[in-house]
């Protein structure tokens, strides 16, 4: 008998913790399934399908020429169109908008640099014709957020790469979806983060790859703009939609829905996926008053369910102890902010608000700087002359080659033209560019999971590891370059090419 009650006790056992809260597997309202482990949130991994391999390092054939094809032509699409006009070796075959002047106005740019006519496309799948054609390369999207997504999906199916606006994906299905099917395809997937390119971030960069703040410890970053006086200006659609697709989002999705711009940049001085990852988070928000009372304003009627909170912070803790601090907020009224900061063992950089490094004396002789100052201590920013110094001596290659370019060309004073001109360098050379899938979804993802932290008490959420088990394969974030004599061989093609195109353009104005 008492061996008989032993066993029932141990059954009881058995199933009470089979039934604990742990292991039930819950749904989200994006429907990520996840469930408790040890007081943290897991969310669920699928597996890689059969035949699928890692992309890290891809390399596609080099293509002498790059056609491409835009879609969404409205706030962002435009101004890109204009910068490839500048770009040797790319043809413009296809424009795409949801409506059709839009992408028809477009055609001044190739008229301008004497580039033939571009087909138009336009409707809600106009896309889906344009990423059928068999000339086009790379799918260029610039699209409102909810399209981003099925509009890169439908290029892939069609054996395209796409570069992708930011946030490239919304939810960690669109990741995982956009992960398989470059995997699947072969094809790059790149998250068009175009502060990667900014002349500070560059350059603190190749300073920090060459250990001039020593182990770089701690990382912050922003996307903090107040978009009052944009709002209005966000695509609406018909005359029932007050809000715009923007505001709209913003006001049914908790989380950092734009995390990019600020996480983009420290990712890459932090070897994400490259030797370290994202291994947890913690999300805050504050409650949502500017936002609640944008919608009030525009719609006439209470507001009672504003879901982004007006500022919200994001804590990561990486898999080799570091910590990356990641604030939204477009809401409030304050400067542009995008931080910028990092914190090392040997000296620091901050962007915003106030732009400068500290290093001692002792860490600027190590560097390779002599100073120029006596007593030069890391309590106070480096005088602008040692500032310059540095700089000039750790300036980024990449800055070196397009920088002047940039700035005549623009893009957010010059950047677009430089994260531009690194894709298409990369196709024509055939190399991994700059940022890949993986990028994309590690950086996307903060939305949901930090949606997922806040809606459950701030609670820790573990981030789902994109790569497989790969992340640690690639050692340190690299870029890649061509060699010398290959890069000019690829540009002569490219110039030759643009030439004999724009003669055609000249030649179809005249007719």
């Amino acid at each position: 008998m008492k061996n008989f009650t032993f066993l029932l006790a141990g059954i009881l056992l058995a199933v009470l913790i089979s039934c604990s809260p742990s292991s039930f597997v819950q749904v989200s309202e994006k429907g990520t399934k996840w469930n408790w482990e040890k007081g943290t949130i897991i969310v669920e991994t699928p597996e890689r399908p059969a035949g699928q391999t890692s992309v890290i390092g891809l390399t596609t054939p080099k293509l002498e020429v790059v056609r491409i094809g835009f879609v969404g032509l409205g706030m962002r699409g435009p101004a890109a169109v204009e910068r490839f006009t500048y770009i040797p070796g790319v043809e413009i075959v296809a424009l795409c908008d949801y409506e059709q002047e839009r992408a028809q106005e477009c055609q001044k740019y190739l008229t301008k640099a004497s580039m033939p006519q571009a087909t138009v496309y336009s409707g809600e799948k106009g896309y889906e014709a344009l990423c059928k054609r068999d000339d086009i390369d790379l799918v260029y999207i610039a699209t409102d957020w909810l399209h981003h997504f099925p509009v890169a999906h439908c290029a892939m199916e069609n054996n395209k790469h796409v570069a992708i606006e930011v946030p490239s994906a919304m939810t960690l299905k669109e990741c995982w979806d956009l992960v398989n099917i470059s995997e699947k395809t072969r094809k790059h997937c790149m998250i068009l983060e175009n502060c990667c390119y900014d002349w500070f971030e560059m350059n603190t960069l190749n300073m920090a790859q060459q250990g001039v703040f020593g182990e770089v410890i701690r990382a912050q970053g922003a996307y903090i703009h107040n978009l009052d006086e944009f709002w209005d200006y966000y695509w609406k659609n018909g005359e029932a939609d007050k809000l715009g697709w923007r505001l709209e989002y913003n006001m049914k999705h908790r989380g950092d829905v734009y995390a990019t711009h600020g996480l983009g940049p420290v990712a890459q001085v932090l070897d994400i996926h490259r030797g370290d990852r994202m291994k947890t988070l913690v999300a805050m928000d504050t409650k949502s008053v500017v936002g609640k009372e944008l919608v009030e304003k525009r719609t006439g009627s209470p507001c009672n369910d504003f879901r982004n909170g007006d500022h919200t912070t994001t804590l990561i803790r990486t898999e080799n102890g570091k910590v990356i601090e990641i604030q939204h907020n477009v809401m409030t009224p304050q400067p542009y902010n995008r931080l910028y900061q990092l914190t090392g063992t040997k000296g620091f950089a901050n962007k915003y608000p106030t732009e400068g490094y500290a290093l001692d004396a002792t860490q600027m002789n190590t560097s390779g700087m002599k100073p120029k100052v006596d007593n030069l201590n890391s309590h106070n920013f480096l005088p602008e002359n040692e500032v310059k110094a540095l700089v000039d001596k750790y300036q980024h290659p990449i800055l070196k080659k397009y920088g002047e370019m940039a700035k005549e060309v623009g893009g957010h004073g010059g950047m677009d033209f430089i994260m531009d001109s690194r894709l298409i360098y990369c196709l024509q050379n055939g190399l991994p560019l700059d940022m890949d899938v993986y990028d994309l979804a590690e950086w996307c993802c903060l939305a949901e999971l930090g949606e997922l932290s806040m809606d459950n008490n701030c609670a820790a959420v573990a981030f789902p590891d994109f790569t497989r088990g790969e992340w640690n394969k690639v050692k340190g974030y690299k870029h890649a370059y061509a060699t010398p004599e290959e890069e000019a061989a690829a540009m002569e093609k490219a110039k030759t090419f643009t030439l004999n195109l724009k003669e055609k353009g000249a030649r179809e104005l005249v007719e």
